[in-house]
């Protein structure tokens, strides 16, 4: 789907926005490794429903907005980037959502932006406190963030991925723009977002419970994201919470199962 570029402070973004110009605006936030491509079949989904979607290429992966150094990554700066995105195109409020660590940005977004987020729809990641809690304290957790143990290691992790042609990179997500992180800039600021905000023992997640309506997305096959952490995001928010599971589906969820994550979204949009 075409981009176009939106100036943030000193940033530029690439932003793909498509739909009904008057429809509601849900506002879509990548994780690791994928960039907004991966959300391409769900927002096709999107626009048939009548809704307006925009999804940025965000801090780290769009060119123009790649700072140096890791404290550049904190999660409080990605909502930052989000509302500044929402504020280029002038628009107030959207419903948000996010996958893999783009959810964590997201949770942080309903958390700082209360205001503006008509709704919350996450995947795969709940709410950072509960991941953070099943990361301290989850034996099944914490064999799942076992490939924090690498990302930390900044040099080491980019030679392992990117070596023999970035064939360990590619094999970690079945597509949705991964091959923008074999640039070696582009791969360090992503493993970044890890490096500022996620520990291998939770350290460092710290996020208000969020007051918006939300949905969580989870499947019981997602080899990264458990049940525990799922199952008490439900205690982090101070409104309507729904955990959906979409069976015999992996961490992929907007390439594997882009009807249901659709369907999910399309429904928090009418409730409001």
């Amino acid at each position: 789907m075409p981009t176009e570029s939106l100036s943030v402070g000193s940033l530029t973004f690439d932003v793909s926005i498509g739909g009904p110009d008057d429809g509601l605006p849900v506002l879509l936030l990548h994780g690791f490794p994928q960039t907004e491509v991966c959300f391409d079949a769900t927002r096709v989904r999107l626009h048939e429903a009548g809704l307006r979607t925009i999804a940025p290429r965000q801090r780290g992966y769009s060119v123009g907005a790649r700072p140096r150094g890791v404290e550049s990554y904190a999660l409080k700066l990605l909502a930052e980037d989000a509302a500044g995105i929402l504020d280029g195109l002038d628009i107030r409020y959207a419903h948000v959502v996010g996958h893999g660590i783009g959810s964590l940005v997201a949770w942080q977004f309903a958390a700082q932006y209360p205001l503006r987020a008509m709704s919350l729809t996450a995947v795969s990641f709940g709410h950072p406190s509960a991941l953070a809690e099943a990361m301290a304290g989850d034996p099944d957790q914490q064999v799942r963030s076992r490939y924090l143990d690498l990302f930390m290691q900044s040099g080491p992790a980019e030679k392992y991925l990117l070596d023999h042609n970035a064939r360990t990179l590619l094999a970690t997500a079945p597509g949705g723009g991964i091959e923008a992180l074999t640039d070696p800039q582009a791969l360090t600021a992503a493993l970044n977002w890890y490096r500022a905000n996620l520990r291998p023992g939770g350290e460092g997640l710290e996020c208000p419970p969020v007051e918006v309506p939300t949905t969580l997305v989870w499947s019981s096959r997602d080899a990264i994201a458990g049940r525990r952490q799922a199952v008490a995001s439900g205690r982090f928010v101070r409104a309507d919470f729904r955990l959906s599971e979409v069976p015999d589906v992996d961490h992929w969820i907007p390439l594997r199962a882009p009807a249901s994550l659709a369907s999910e979204i399309a429904m928090r949009t009418m409730r409001h």
